[in-house]
């Protein structure tokens, strides 16, 4: 089959292209092997959202549920068997992206429960109890960058898990995230693990700082604050890919474990569905087409580039100065940005905290349905 020539570009401009959304159907009908083969899919992204519309959305779970409510499986347990089996099944037709990338794509990503993203140690536990159950190379445990979700972050790499570490919203946490990373393959290399092994990505979430930013600009209602709408976020983006580089070309410490075969954790683009409808729907895509990077993009959002993104190449390296001006630009206007990434970071967490609860709750209905 042919890939899309957008998404191809994007592709070849160092951008992996990654599907941000899973669910049985799309395995069972060939959905994402179909957008593999003609929309330069390379990768898959979950979280507690995506399952709990998949469950909600659709029958081809019951037979399933139905199995384990007649074995005595509490909601729990149910959870962890359905979603872990969506993601092997992903991560298994996923396997040639992985194989020909040398590990870097055909990755897929499952969160640990929300409701620990404030306990370290119940964070690690579970990470490693997923990583044994789905029992695949290919697969990213995500972990929340919350200030109690940093250290565990390094321990689940020191076992040698790969992480996809999720809702960083601002680079001084991005900046935490990549120190956790070196720590934990550091720690890994004690313990002698192979780091050529080890993966790990620094999942960036964009559209939502436009969200709040915006929100506050409105509230000003001024010229100036009027000119910065529609900026944050992709200045935010630009801010850390230039931290990643400082980082990971030519820093020190990185260096030190590149000899050892350690991979840099790239950067990916999340939440790059555009949710104001007066800005351009590929917004996330082009203006964030850097090497080394991955863009999670909803299915709509594939469908857009692919239809009409213009790629230009790399609209990233080089623009930290005048990112740095719009956010000076921002504080000067009274934008309080460490509120505004606080804020968002709480409602990330609360976000995926409710859909798990939709989750556990949507699943106990299905088991006492079955019980009858």
């Amino acid at each position: 089959m042919t890939q899309n020539p957008n998404l191809a570009a994007l592709s070849e401009a160092g951008v992996s292209v990654w599907l941000d959304d899973l669910s049985r159907d799309r395995l069972k009908s060939g959905n994402l092997q179909e957008l593999i083969d003609t929309k330069s899919v390379v990768g898959v992204t979950t979280n507690p959202s995506i399952f709990q519309k998949a469950l909600a959305d659709s029958d081809t779970y019951n037979d399933q549920i139905a199995e384990l409510a007649e074995r005595g499986a509490d909601v729990e347990a149910t959870i962890r068997t359905v979603t872990t089996d969506d993601v092997r099944n992903a991560c298994d037709v996923l396997r040639p992206q992985w194989e020909s990338s040398d590990g870097v794509d055909g990755r897929v990503s499952i969160e640990v429960d929300p409701r620990m993203a404030r306990d370290a140690d119940k964070t690690i536990q579970q990470a490693i109890e997923l990583w044994k159950i789905v029992d695949r190379p290919n697969l990213f445990i995500k972990i929340p960058a919350t200030e109690e979700g940093i250290p565990a972050i390094s321990s689940v790499l020191a076992e040698g898990i790969s992480v996809n570490v999720t809702l960083i919203f601002s680079v001084e946490r991005h900046r935490a995230v990549m120190d956790a990373y070196l720590e934990g393959l550091e720690k890994a290399k004690e313990a002698g693990h192979d780091l050529s092994k080890i993966h790990s990505v620094a999942s960036f979430f964009v559209s939502r700082v436009d969200t709040e930013v915006d929100k506050r600009l409105e509230k000003i209602d001024s010229d100036e604050a009027r000119a910065l709408l529609g900026q944050a976020a992709v200045a935010n983006a630009r801010l850390a890919y230039a931290a990643y580089q400082e980082v990971f070309e030519g820093g020190e410490r990185f260096e030190a474990l590149k000899a050892d075969g350690a991979r840099v954790q790239r950067p990916l683009w999340a939440s790059t569905g555009v949710k104001n409808p007066d800005y351009s729907d590929t917004l996330y895509v082009t203006e964030l087409v850097a090497p080394n990077t991955v863009n999670t993009m909803p299915e709509k959002t594939i469908e857009a580039v692919a239809d009409h993104g213009e790629i230009k190449g790399d609209t990233v390296s080089g623009t930290a100065s005048e990112a740095q001006q719009v956010f000076d630009k921002l504080k000067d206007i009274g934008i309080d940005l460490d509120d505004v990434f606080i804020v968002l970071e709480n409602e990330g967490v609360d976000k995926f905290e409710e859909s798990w609860n939709e989750l556990l709750k949507e699943t106990q209905a299905q088991l006492d349905s079955a019980d009858k």
